[in-house]
């Protein structure tokens, strides 16, 4: 893996969340490595949150989507999530 900001690939997009409004992407690096991507869209009815997470060895894993009945809930997943990441000793940005 580079130590470049991997980008979400196609397989991080969730079926319909082309059609949603991406509210934002977080990334998390530890030492240098790209460890994780979430992104959290909104659908309009729902909203939904999808990672992709990049172990040392081996392909990216996608987990979920995650869905919410709203952005608050989607959000305060979110915050759990990058808290985590932090307290894990990972270093999460916007991008």
């Amino acid at each position: 893996m580079s130590d470049s900001a991997p980008e979400i690939s196609g397989a991080l997009r969730s079926p319909g969340a082309s059609e949603g409004r991406e509210l934002y992407v977080r990334h998390a690096r530890k030492d240098g490595r790209a460890v994780a991507i979430l992104r959290a869209v909104d659908l309009g009815d729902a909203c939904v949150v999808e990672a992709e997470v990049f172990p040392e060895s081996g392909d990216p894993v996608v987990p979920g989507p995650y869905s919410f009945a709203d952005a608050r809930l989607a959000t305060a997943f979110m915050t759990e999530a990058v808290e985590a990441l932090m307290y894990l000793g990972c270093d999460v940005h916007a991008q």
